[in-house]
């Protein structure tokens, strides 16, 4: 069961509207690194969770729910820089009345009309939407929840970490200092997260925790190829030595070695194709 409280999690203020800030903060909403991504992903994490302990699943549906909160400010600030956005209706007003032309705050420059979300005008009426910097919806296609509560947890770091980058990079790009702090305040959430799932990863074992899923008896994988970094390179020369190549593994359970990739397979050769399936005669007949 959840709950609503009207009031924002943090204040949501802006001073001079910009309807191509609207635009990009959509990002933070409906982008493939935005907080309906990584509502969805803890939500879905922590309805799936099995084990002897609620802790993880509560862990979970506490964040979860803190996401949706910021959903709505990012929905707020993306309709609040929308206010007086230049549309047909007001422009056509504002040549008529100049006073309200000066309402409307004078003429918007042309970037900033070519450069808003036509969704916001066409499918919203001014309003935020599900969907992306270029109005595509959110599909879910990004939403990770494996039932390994380490391979989730891993899945969430590299989700907080990438929405920090994008929220680092609105900050910059932003000129309200009402959305600088709204930011700011998203930014050090991140932080947490980021902080919070690596934190469980600990508590799960951390390192000595892998591989994923470590239930898999590894006697049953080929273990010559478990810790071995395999270079590609065309002409044969030795991949970067690194932490990966040589020494301990991680986990504890074998030590890195590297080699140049070569082929161990044969060459596939199908067989002909089926009379009624559209090929080519000579296919068919395996004369090709």
């Amino acid at each position: 069961m959840y709950f609503h409280d009207k009031r924002l999690q943090y204040p949501v203020r802006v001073e001079t509207p910009d309807p191509l800030f609207a635009r990009q903060l959509q990002q933070a909403i409906g982008g493939v690194e935005g907080e309906i991504r990584v509502c969805l992903q803890y939500f879905f994490q922590a309805w799936g969770a099995r084990g002897p302990s609620p802790k993880y699943r509560d862990m979970l549906l506490h964040t979860a729910t803190e996401e949706i909160g910021h959903i709505e400010m990012l929905a707020t600030a993306v309709a609040m820089n929308l206010e007086n956005a230049p549309l047909t209706l007001q422009e056509s007003a504002a040549e008529a009345h100049p006073v309200v032309n000066a309402v409307l705050g004078g003429e918007r420059p042309r970037h900033v009309v070519e450069g808003m979300l036509q969704r916001h005008i066409l499918s919203t009426g001014l309003a935020a939407l599900p969907a992306n910097s270029d109005g595509v919806p959110f599909d879910c296609s990004h939403v990770y929840a494996s039932g390994n509560l380490a391979a989730d947890m891993y899945a969430n770091v590299t989700a907080e970490a990438t929405g920090r980058v994008l929220a680092v990079r609105l900050f910059h790009a932003a000129k309200d200092p009402g959305m600088k702090d709204m930011l700011s305040f998203l930014i050090a959430r991140d932080t947490m997260h980021q902080q919070q799932w690596l934190a469980a990863i600990e508590e799960l074992g951390g390192a000595a925790a892998l591989p994923i899923p470590n239930s898999f008896d590894q006697a049953q994988e080929k273990q010559e190829f478990s810790y071995v970094f395999l270079g590609s390179e065309r002409g044969g020369e030795p991949p970067p030595a690194g932490r990966f190549t040589s020494g301990p593994s991680l986990d504890g359970n074998g030590s890195f070695s590297m080699r140049q990739n070569a082929p161990l397979g044969q060459e596939p050769m199908l067989g002909p194709a089926q009379p009624n399936s559209g090929a080519q005669i000579e296919q068919i007949s395996a004369q090709v």
